[in-house]
């Protein structure tokens, strides 16, 4: 794992003039935890406004018409910079060359940020399940250092299962970070509760997120009684698969899917990057 930090003026030269409608933001720093994950971080429009859980679209300047893929904004609504947290594709469109950034770098980013994964979208609940895959806990990132998370809900469970226990880490940093955020550290230490778990790697905890709430691993682990559309909450996001399945799990224990113009008891969020 390695970090970088701005020390110097930009390497990349901005060959190709910025679209109507995009923000250009300099690269503040990157930080890689694997060969397949990377976290960057970059100046904040101060004209942008977002609700934690939201997604942008983003790309870089290397082209006459720039790819653009939708990134969740891994920092909370009051953050001073903008966060994210990446997969490495060695033929993606975007990745390719978006792995590569480096402190001083040009980001594009479009001006209008959406998506489902936000507080106002489900109704009051107890407890609140964030469920993730891989780069899927990007959106949670946010949402566990937005007050209005503690708030709204007396338990937030996230769960981040992955291949291995090193694509783990960036989870356990943010909880950390969360816990010991002077805004919201109080209320993430007595409410806030870490489920982390590999498919591959031997871990202290093994086994697919759907495997554990189907056989209720997942709830003799926390203490607490299986899904209940009167008190829980759900959230997902990650891979094609798991969302498929774990909506499927939430629906058959009687909870709606929900939106921001029709909250319910879960919602998911269906915008991958490539």
């Amino acid at each position: 794992m390695t970090d970088q930090n701005v020390t110097a003026e930009s390497m990349q030269e901005t060959e190709f003039p910025i679209p109507a409608g995009v923000y250009a933001e300099k690269v503040v720093s990157v930080k890689h935890y694997t060969d397949r994950l990377f976290q960057f971080r970059i100046t904040r429009p101060a004209a942008l406004r977002f609700r934690s859980g939201e997604f942008v679209m983003i790309g870089l300047p290397n082209a006459e018409k720039p790819v653009f893929r939708a990134y969740s904004i891994a920092s909370p609504s009051w953050d001073e910079q903008i966060e994210f947290f990446s997969i490495k594709v060695e033929d993606g469109p975007l990745t390719e060359h978006l792995q590569k950034v480096q402190p001083g770098d040009t980001i594009l980013m479009r001006k209008k940020p959406v998506g489902t994964l936000v507080n106002d979208a489900l109704i009051p609940g107890k407890t609140l399940y964030m469920i993730s895959t891989g780069t899927g806990i990007a959106p949670f990132a946010s949402l566990i250092r937005e007050p209005e998370t503690y708030e709204k809900f007396e338990k937030v469970v996230l769960s981040h299962t992955c291949r291995e226990v090193a694509e783990l880490t960036y989870g356990h940093d943010i909880v950390a970070a969360a816990k010991n955020d002077p805004l919201v550290g109080e209320e993430a230490t007595k409410q806030l509760i870490h489920v982390a778990s590999t498919t591959r790697e031997s871990s202290d905890r093994m086994g697919r997120i759907t495997t554990q709430i189907e056989d209720g691993s997942l709830f003799d682990h926390l203490g607490v009684p299986p899904l209940n559309p009167e008190t829980d909450r759900g959230m997902i996001c990650g891979s094609m698969e798991m969302l498929k399945d774990v909506k499927a799990l939430f629906e058959k224990a009687g909870m709606t899917e929900g939106a921001n113009n029709r909250p319910a008891e879960f919602v998911v969020e269906r915008a991958f990057v490539d």
